[in-house]
């Protein structure tokens, strides 16, 4: 009987391998990268926050909501990957981890971001915070929820193209 639940998840376990496997190689890299950046996100998490700002931008800046059609698939990869391969860590991958780890990979290709930071009160009163990433016009990260939350702070990632170009 305690062997079904157990057999049930190495079945699904492996299915989910061979489905990697079977995956083009571009996009195993990208879901490699994704792991990777969540792990750099989650190491920045455990900073204090005041050192990371910086690494997230110009603070209270935005990058432009212009869409980049040119840029709109890997764009869509990026944010699949990130929410695919946030499943699969052994540490915490929320909202600001997934923000971060989709900011850098965006970062890489030269496509600007912003970042946004909100907070609302929870249930029993409590502070909740949220994090959540725009590329354009599009929502990367955390979309599901950004409008329960009130901005408290953005911080524009750009490209150094796009930083000259002011």
């Amino acid at each position: 009987m305690g062997m079904r639940p157990i057999y049930r998840r190495v079945r699904r376990a492996l299915g989910k391998l061979r489905k990697f496997i079977a995956a083009e190689p571009d996009q195993k890299r990208l879901l490699a990268e994704a792991y990777l950046f969540l792990a750099w996100g989650r190491l920045l998490k455990a900073l204090p926050f005041a050192r990371i700002a910086p690494m997230l931008g110009a603070y209270m800046e935005e990058t432009t909501a212009q869409p980049d059609q040119q840029k709109e698939e890997i764009i869509r990869k990026i944010s699949h990957a990130v929410h695919v391969m946030s499943r699969y860590t052994f540490w915490e991958s929320e909202c600001l981890v997934k923000a971060v780890a989709a900011m850098c990979m965006l970062h890489r290709r030269q496509i600007d971001s912003t970042i946004y930071l909100g907070v609302a009160r929870a249930k029993r009163g409590q502070l909740a915070a949220h994090a959540w990433l725009r590329c354009g016009s599009m929502i990367i990260t955390g979309g599901e929820v950004m409008n329960q939350y009130t901005v408290v702070g953005y911080f524009a990632k750009r490209t150094i193209s796009a930083r000259r170009s002011q």
